[in-house]
């Protein structure tokens, strides 16, 4: 249970964080509030690490997969993505486009059993769900 109430907050904060972070791209840049947004979780993860435990940070370089460490560099071009596309699209349609995609790609990560996950097997029932969640998106995105 404490697995979907999580899911559920950190959905709502990626919504609100996105509209935040277009509203301010609007009034700025691209670049200054892409910037703006990674110093500040930058700072905030710092305050955490003060305050909560302060781990060695030199473990990062004993990461065994190298490629892991670019998860702050994707973010960077998350943070770009969504604000580019809830400024084109407005925040709900971008919002399904992007649970959209998030769950292609997990799903297919998982087949796979890429970047070091539990390979599953494929299974119709999940393809028809996402086939379903792509026309929810058509019926949403509708108009006469």
């Amino acid at each position: 249970m404490w697995g979907f109430l999580v899911a559920l907050i950190s959905g709502a904060l990626m919504s609100i964080q996105g509209v935040f972070n277009t509203e301010m791209t609007k009034q700025t840049s691209l670049w200054v509030s892409t910037g703006w947004v990674q110093f500040s979780a930058f700072l905030v993860c710092v305050l955490a690490w003060i305050f909560t435990g302060r781990d060695s940070v030199g473990a990062l370089w004993q990461v065994e997969n190298k490629y892991t460490l670019l998860g702050g560099i994707i973010g960077a071009f998350i943070t770009i993505t969504v604000i580019q596309s809830m400024g084109s699209l407005g925040p709900a349609k971008a919002a399904m486009l992007i649970v959209i995609s998030q769950l292609a790609v997990a799903y297919v990560i998982e087949l796979f059993g890429l970047f070091g996950v539990e390979k599953v097997d494929f299974q119709w029932r999940k393809l028809i769900g996402m086939a379903v969640a792509i026309v929810g998106i058509v019926i949403f995105k509708w108009e006469k």
